[in-house]
């Protein structure tokens, strides 16, 4: 059996009482994924931690509920999610479309007319959309985001495109979980969906002028895998003084469509 934990760990020591083996055996599963591999099952993370099946399903339950995992209905599989990659870890190595979209980001930032522009992948996690890639315009003046970086979901034009991608039943889930967890700002997740909803349906993108930040303006597309089970965001903005709303929709809206349509096809195979 093969155990993802190094062998200097030593999760046997009942005498340390700081020592949280809840949180160890989480950290045990999330280290089961190995580089290429994409999708484990509950029968995989049992025999490779040793741990017994039922407390890998509680585990499992909880990661997926944190989004650290997430979780295929249709196969019964799982994968990491994007929380692991805002805490910093080597998600990326298990979404293939991160690596697919760099090159189709990179293309829309060069091929535009403005050189200030950035582009975007993101998933989210919890309330937040998780940039997964970044392409930036050459030029001195663009946004400086990252991958790993963070932007509200009901503010930002990439978090409403994931909004605007989600099944009506899963959209209200969020709102829910959003009104309990910042109830002091109902009003503004109530309106960062009827816009999302409401731009989607009349451009076929979402838009966030100045309402994430006075200094930025974007647009952004959802992106829904080919089994539904995973939705992304796909941006492009830029500071609002040198992007204008009429050059994003003008210039870069259908662009921003056709590469949604490239994204969501099956990634080509080299021939052998």
């Amino acid at each position: 059996m093969t155990s993802p934990v190094p062998d200097d760990f030593d999760q046997s020591d009942d005498n340390d009482r700081s020592f949280v083996t809840a949180l160890a055996r989480g950290l045990d599963v999330l280290r089961c994924f190995r580089p290429n591999e994409t999708t484990l099952t509950n029968q995989d993370i049992s025999a490779r931690t040793g741990l017994p099946k039922p407390t890998v399903t509680r585990l499992t339950y909880t990661l997926r509920r944190l989004g650290y995992l997430a979780h295929s209905e249709r196969t019964g599989t799982y994968r990491l999610g994007a929380g692991v990659l805002s805490l910093g870890y080597g998600v990326l190595a298990g979404m293939e479309i991160g690596e697919r979209a760099q090159a189709e980001l990179r293309r829309l930032v060069d091929e535009g007319s403005n050189p200030h522009v950035t582009a975007a992948l993101a998933e989210r996690h919890r309330l937040s959309a998780v940039y997964m890639a970044v392409a930036r315009a050459r030029h001195t003046v663009s946004m400086t985001m990252n991958v790993g970086a963070r932007l509200p979901l009901f503010s930002s034009a990439i978090g409403r495109a994931i909004l605007a991608g989600m099944p009506e039943e899963e959209r209200q889930h969020i709102v829910l979980l959003a009104k309990a967890e910042m109830p002091e700002r109902i009003r503004e997740v109530e309106e960062g969906v009827e816009d999302a909803v409401a731009s989607y349906a009349k451009y076929g993108f979402c838009t966030s002028f100045a309402h994430w930040r006075p200094e930025v303006n974007g647009i952004a597309v959802p992106i829904i895998s080919l089994n539904g089970d995973r939705i992304y965001g796909l941006n492009v903005g830029g500071p609002s003084f040198l992007v204008s709303p009429e050059c994003l929709a003008d210039e870069y809206g259908e662009r921003l469509k056709a590469t949604c349509e490239i994204l969501s096809q099956p990634a080509r195979q080299s021939p052998a």
